[in-house]
């Protein structure tokens, strides 16, 4: 498997998709659809990424990362920066099956609990 590729998301969200089969969130409040493709990161972003998109979450779901594995994706992927000479981010273009999801890890404010 290459480098896992990590989402940060509302545990209903991802229920949900379970049930739909893919899942098509892009970030926080906004569609795939909406945004164009749907924004992840790599292990070592993912703290920053959570303060910055989740630091005053009070919502009533849990949190919880999705382990993407790249090799089952079908829609591209791009490495891409929020602006000129950023860190870049990994986006993917398209829905995420469920079955690329390999874990779903609990968030519990600044680290991933697996279980």
């Amino acid at each position: 498997m290459s480098e896992p590729l990590l989402h940060i998301t509302e545990r209903s969200l991802w229920e949900a998709a379970t049930a739909w089969g893919t899942y098509e969130m892009s970030t926080r409040g906004r569609t795939l659809q909406e945004e164009g493709f749907i924004h992840c990161s790599l292990r070592r972003q993912l703290p920053a990424v959570a303060a910055f998109l989740y630091g005053s979450y009070t919502g009533p779901d849990d949190l919880v990362v999705l382990v993407i594995d790249p090799d089952r994706l079908a829609a591209p992927i791009r490495y891409e920066a929020p602006e000129p000479g950023a860190e870049e981010f990994p986006h993917i273009y398209g829905p995420i099956p469920v079955t690329a999801v390999v874990d779903v890890e609990e968030w519990d404010r600044g680290q991933p609990r697996t279980g």
